[in-house]
C-alpha cells in the first residue's frame, strides 16, 4: 500500500497548525517536517492553492489564516469526556459561521457526543468536522454496542429495525435520569442531512424529504454508531424554528407533538395490518399531545390495525390528538370505519 502523500498528511493538520502558527508557518514546518525554507514556502503555497490557508500582509511577512477549506478530527477517549469542552476548545474556535448556524452546530456536536459519552458502552470516540465553501459536515464515530441494539435492548424490541422507529418518535432514551430523549430527533431536523449508520442498519433524515428512510447497510458500519450531519453555510433555518414546529410555543414550550412516518413500521413487504403491530406502533404516544401519523408511502392498512389505533387507543387516551396524514383512498376508508361511531 502506498504511503498518502506529503500534502494529503498535512491537511489532516493545517487548520490547527495555521492558527496556531500565523507568522511563523514557515518555519514551523521546516521543523516539524525537517525541511528546507524553499521547501516548506512550495507546501505552504499548495495548501493555499487548494484553499486551506489564506494570507494577508506583506508579501517579505505574511500573515496566514485557515483558508475556506477547514477540517478537525479528534480521537477522544470516552472516560471523563465532556461534550461541551471538546466543542469549546477543540473545535469550535477553527470554524467561521453564521450565527444561526453555528448555534445548530453546537447543538448537534454537543447532543451527538454526549450520547456517545452516556449511551456507547464504548472506549473511545473519534469526531471529524469539515467546512467547504459551501457546506459545514460533521462526524461523531463511537467503538460502544451500537445505537439499535441498545434501544432494542432496553425496549425488549423482538427486531432492531422497531429501535429506529423509536427514535423517529422522540421522547426516548434509555437513561431517563440524564436524557429527554429529544436529541436524535431535534437534531437531525436542524440539519440539511442527518444519518446514523450501526448494527448494519442506516437511518437518514432528508429536509428535501417528508419522511425518515430506514435501510439495512450490512457490513458498511457493523460496529460501533455513526452520526453523520451537514448543513449548508447558506442556511437561514434557526434552531428555535424547529423547536417551534413541535411545541406550542410561545405558550408552551413543551416538546408536545410529534410526526411518525407509518412506513418505517413496515418492513420489507409487510402490511400493516394486525392489532400488535398498532400497539407497538402506538408505545409512548401519550407522552404528547399531538400524534401526526404521515401515512406517505403507505397503500394500505387492514381493519384491525386501523381499529386498535384510531377507536380502543383514541378511546383509552382521549387526550392524545391522533392526526392521519397523507392517505389513500383505501387507509381513508378504514379511518373513517374506526372513528364512525358505532351503533
Amino acid at each position: 500500500m502506498s504511503k498518502p502523500s506529503r500534502i494529503k498528511q498535512l491537511i489532516l493538520s493545517i487548520t490547527e497548525d495555521v492558527v496556531k502558527h500565523p507568522k511563523d508557518l514557515t518555519r514551523y514546518y521546516m521543523g516539524a517536517l525537517n525541511i528546507s525554507r524553499v521547501g516548506a514556502n512550495n507546501y505552504i503555497q499548495q495548501l493555499e492553492k487548494l484553499g486551506w490557508i489564506a494570507r494577508s500582509g506583506p508579501s517579505t511577512r505574511p500573515v496566514f489564516s485557515p483558508g475556506y477549506q477547514r477540517q478537525i478530527s479528534k480521537l477522544y477517549e470516552i472516560k471523563d469526556l465532556e461534550e461541551d469542552l471538546a466543542w469549546s476548545k477543540d473545535f469550535k474556535p477553527y470554524f467561521n459561521l453564521a450565527p444561526n448556524v453555528l448555534n445548530i452546530v453546537n447543538h448537534g456536536f454537543t447532543e451527538m457526543l454526549n450520547n456517545a459519552i452516556d449511551h456507547s458502552a464504548g472506549g473511545e470516540v473519534f469526531v471529524w468536522a469539515r467546512q467547504t465553501e459551501q457546506r459545514f459536515t460533521l462526524a461523531i464515530s463511537d467503538n460502544g454496542v451500537g445505537i439499535f441494539a441498545k434501544i432494542a435492548d432496553a425496549l425488549k424490541l423482538p427486531d432492531m429495525r422497531q429501535a429506529l422507529f423509536e427514535l423517529s418518535k422522540g421522547k426516548f432514551t434509555t437513561d431517563p435520569s440524564k436524557h429527554s430523549g429529544e436529541g436524535v430527533f431535534f437534531t437531525s431536523r436542524m440539519f440539511d442531512w442527518f444519518e446514523i449508520n450501526a448494527n448494519n442498519l442506516e437511518f437518514y433524515h432528508d429536509k428535501k424529504l417528508t419522511e425518515d428512510i430506514l435501510h439495512e447497510a450490512k457490513g458498511i458500519f457493523p460496529g460501533g454508531t455513526l452520526v453523520f450531519m451537514s448543513i449548508s453555510l447558506n442556511s437561514t433555518r434557526a434552531a428555535a424554528d424547529i423547536y417551534a414546529q413541535f411545541t406550542n410555543a410561545p405558550d408552551d414550550f413543551d416538546f408536545s407533538k410529534t410526526v411518525v412516518p407509518m412506513k418505517l413500521a413496515q418492513y420489507g413487504e409487510e402490511q400493516l395490518i394486525s392489532r400488535s403491530q398498532a400497539k407497538r406502533l402506538i408505545a409512548r404516544f401519550d407522552r404528547f399531545k399531538k400524534v401526526v401519523l404521515n401515512f406517505d408511502g403507505v397503500q394500505e392498512i387492514g381493519q384491525a390495525f386501523a381499529d386498535e389505533i384510531f377507536r380502543v387507543y383514541a378511546n383509552q387516551h382521549p387526550d392524545v390528538e391522533l392526526i392521519p396524514e397523507n392517505m389513500t383512498k383505501q387507509i381513508e376508508n378504514m379511518w373513517l370505519r374506526a372513528v364512525s361511531p358505532r351503533r
